[in-house]
C-alpha cells in the first residue's frame, strides 16, 4: 500500500490528531448503535498504548456550520468513551486558542474529543485557515475515517499537508478497508463476479464501467435492471426506469460485449400492481413485465442463474439490493443473494459487501459475520470501486 500504517509510527510522547468516523445514531442524547466508535477503538488503543496523547475528531450529523449546536454535540460520544474507561474529556469547541491550550495540557494516555467538526463551515469548505487551526493541535496525523475518505474536507485532506510525511499514517480500519477493496480491484482471484443492484443506472455508471473487462460476469438486479431491459426493447410496465439513460444502458451492454464481460439481466420478475407490502404478487413468464404491473424483485429463474454464477466465483463483490427487500413479499431475491454469498465465503471465496442497502441485507439475513469483508463506508467504497481517487486516501500517500 502506498501509505504508512499506524503500527509503523513511534508515538511515545507525541500528540496525535486522530480523524475517526464517530457519526453514530443518537436518540434523546444517547447512542443507539456504537458500531462506528467500536470500529476505531483498535487504532485509538494502539496510539494510547504507544504512549501518545490523542486529539480525537469526527463529524456528527449535519449541523449548519454556524457555530455550536447542542443537538449535534459530541458530548454523547465523550460520555460513551468514559464509560469504556478511556481518560477522555470533551473540548470546549472545535478549534481556537482555548482548544489549543486544552490539547497542549494533555498527558500521554489521555484523549481530548473535539466538538463536532461540522459546527464550523471551514470543515466542509476545506478552508486552509481552518485546516491549519486543526493541525496546530497535534504533531502527528492518523486517519481512520474511511467512511469520510471521499470528502475533500479540512480534517480529511486539507490539514494533512501541515504534517511531515513521516508523521502521517492510516489507522487500522482505513488500512483494512483499502486492503479489502484493492483485493477486488487490483488483483482479484478469478473468476471475479460482481452483483450490482439499486434504483438507478446513473448512480452506478462508473462502477459498472470500471469492472467491464475485469469481471468475468456482472449480475444486474434492482430497479436499474429495468432501464437496461427497456433499452433492449422489453416491456417494463409501470416499473421504475430512467428514460434519459436508455442510450447509455445500451452503450454499457455493447462495452461489456466488446470487453469480454458477460452482463446478465433478470430473466423473470416478481411483479405487483402497486408498491405496497400486501400487494397482489405474480411471477412473470419471461423478461417482459405486463402493462399495469411493476417489478419489485428478481424472479426464481433469475435467482437460480445468479446463484449458479456465484458458486463458480473465487472473488465476489456485492453492491445494491435485487429488489424492495424491506417488504417481505419482495425480499427473496436480495436475501437469497446474501445467503449464497455467505456460502461462497464459507467455501473460501473472497466476498466483499459494500453499500448501505447491501450491508443492511446481510445484517437482516444474519450472515454479515461470514462475509470476508463488509465495508463501513458506503459512498467512499462506491467511489473507490468506481476507480475514483479518494481525497482522504490521496492525502495519506507517501
Amino acid at each position: 500500500m502506498g501509505f504508512q500504517s499506524v503500527r509503523d509510527l513511534n508515538v511515545k510522547g507525541r500528540r496525535v490528531f486522530l480523524r475517526a468516523d464517530l457519526n453514530v445514531p443518537l436518540k434523546e442524547g444517547r447512542i443507539t448503535d456504537a458500531t462506528r466508535i467500536q470500529e476505531t477503538l483498535p487504532t485509538l488503543k494502539c496510539l494510547l498504548d504507544g504512549g501518545a496523547a490523542v486529539v480525537l475528531a469526527s463529524h456528527l450529523g449535519r449541523p449548519e456550520g454556524k457555530g455550536f449546536e447542542a443537538a449535534y454535540s459530541a458530548a454523547p460520544v465523550a460520555a460513551w468513551l468514559k464509560e469504556q474507561d478511556f481518560d477522555c474529556r470533551l473540548a470546549s469547541y472545535v478549534n481556537g486558542p482555548a482548544v489549543e491550550a486544552e490539547a497542549a495540557a494533555l498527558k500521554p494516555g489521555q484523549v481530548l474529543l473535539l466538538e463536532n467538526l461540522r459546527c464550523e463551515k471551514g470543515e466542509t469548505k476545506n478552508d486552509t485557515g481552518f485546516a491549519a487551526s486543526l493541525a496546530r493541535l497535534a504533531d502527528t496525523y492518523v486517519n481512520d475515517a474511511f467512511g469520510s475518505a471521499h470528502r475533500a474536507h479540512a480534517s480529511v485532506s486539507g490539514m494533512v499537508q501541515d504534517f511531515p510525511k513521516d508523521r502521517v499514517a492510516a489507522g487500522f480500519l482505513m488500512e483494512k478497508e483499502l486492503k479489502a477493496l484493492a483485493k477486488v480491484i487490483d488483483n482479484p482471484e478469478k473468476p471475479l463476479v460482481v452483483i450490482f443492484g439499486g434504483a438507478k443506472v446513473s448512480d452506478k455508471i462508473e462502477l459498472v464501467q470500471n469492472f467491464l473487462g475485469k469481471a468475468d460476469a456482472v449480475l444486474i438486479g434492482g430497479a436499474m435492471s429495468y432501464t437496461f431491459l427497456k433499452a433492449q426493447g422489453f416491456q417494463i410496465g409501470k416499473s421504475l426506469c430512467e428514460d434519459d439513460k436508455l442510450a447509455m444502458a445500451l452503450d454499457l451492454l455493447n462495452q461489456a460485449e466488446a470487453k469480454g464481460t458477460r452482463l446478465l439481466l433478470p430473466l423473470d420478475h416478481v411483479v405487483a400492481s402497486e408498491f405496497k407490502e400486501d400487494a397482489d404478487c405474480a411471477i412473470t413468464l419471461d423478461q417482459n413485465i405486463p402493462e399495469g404491473r411493476m417489478a419489485l424483485d428478481i424472479g426464481p429463474e433469475t435467482v437460480a442463474v445468479y446463484a449458479a454464477e456465484i458458486r463458480t466465483a473465487k472473488t465476489l463483490l456485492w453492491n445494491g439490493p435485487m429488489g424492495v427487500f424491506e417488504m417481505a413479499s419482495f425480499a427473496s431475491g436480495t436475501l437469497t443473494m446474501a445467503e449464497e454469498l455467505a456460502e461462497a465465503a464459507d467455501r473460501g471465496a473472497f466476498v466483499l459487501v459494500g453499500g448501505g442497502d447491501s450491508v443492511a441485507a446481510v445484517n437482516k439475513t444474519g450472515v454479515a459475520a461470514r462475509m470476508s469483508h463488509v465495508s463501513t463506508g458506503g459512498g467512499a467504497s462506491l467511489e473507490f470501486l468506481s476507480g475514483l481517487e479518494l481525497p482522504g486516501v490521496a492525502a495519506l500517500s507517501r
